[in-house]
């Protein structure tokens, strides 16, 4: 190392992993310039919580094989929800049925994830998985029938959809039994413990929020592709200037719609 700028030895550091770290270290134990040993720390720090991710990781996915193996499943389907919650647009929810090999880099529960994080994994996702969809339950439903037939509704429908093309031994839930099939298992706070789920949820978010983004243009002044027709301070005052348009939960604006303007 004795030569090399700053620069270099930060580039270098940069690019090194736990093995190519460790000789450089000692290598680097007697340089006492402030940039080398920042850039030493530096490295130390990213090898940290890449080791760390690594074992979220392989948590998230063990957490499912030991669920799946318990039960003798050799294919598990995760399912998650998105959307129980705003005052417009549909409840969706994703069907995942994971692939074999390497885990899906940043792969979480989509409430965790950065949006542009969200698109990535969402686009591995739907790469590398054996099967999975996204379906709907449509505002006009959510009236009629209440939140809680409806979660019904779209888990049976997401889970039809994804076994069109692979059938799964064991059913894998968000959350708390809603008793949909034979196979179900549930798992609390699963979009954080069981791969298949966090990766149901994530592509759910992402073509919710995309389905809410293209209402924005359809339906404007409403800030849907801010808010993604959640109860957000400017999304409520529109409503009470506007009224409500056809994509909204009228059962879930009593407090402050007008009548409906469309």
């Amino acid at each position: 190392m004795q030569g090399e700028t700053v620069a270099e030895v930060r580039a270098r550091l940069q690019r090194a992993d736990e093995g190519e770290f460790a000789v450089l270290e000692r290598a680097l134990v007697a340089d006492g310039r402030k940039g080398v040993r920042a850039a030493v720390e530096a490295a130390r720090r990213r090898l940290a919580a890449e080791a760390a991710e690594r074992e979220r990781l392989a948590g998230l996915y063990g957490f499912e094989r030991a669920l799946a193996d318990a039960r003798g499943a050799s294919v598990v389907v995760g399912l998650d929800e998105v959307g129980r919650g705003p005052l417009a647009g549909p409840l969706a929810v994703g069907a995942v049925i994971l692939g074999p090999g390497e885990p899906i880099a940043g792969l979480n529960d989509s409430k965790q994830l950065r949006p542009e994080a969200r698109e990535a994994v969402a686009a591995e996702v739907r790469e590398r998985a054996l099967a999975w969809a996204v379906r709907y339950v449509e505002p006009a439903e959510i009236d009629a029938a209440g939140m809680t037939a409806c979660l019904v509704t779209a888990f049976r429908r997401a889970l039809a959809a994804v076994e069109e093309t692979v059938r799964a031994d064991l059913v894998l839930l968000d959350g708390n039994p809603l008793r949909l099939d034979p196979r179900e298992a549930n798992v609390v706070k699963g979009d954080g413990r069981c791969a298949s789920i966090a990766a149901a949820s994530v592509v759910a978010k992402v073509e919710r929020d995309r389905l809410m983004e293209a209402y924005d243009t359809e339906y404007p002044g409403y800030g849907l592709a801010e808010n993604k027709g959640y109860a957000s301070p400017s999304h409520i005052a529109a409503i009470r200037e506007h009224g409500l348009t056809p994509i909204h939960r009228a059962s879930f604006c009593t407090a402050f719609a007008q009548p409906t303007l469309f």
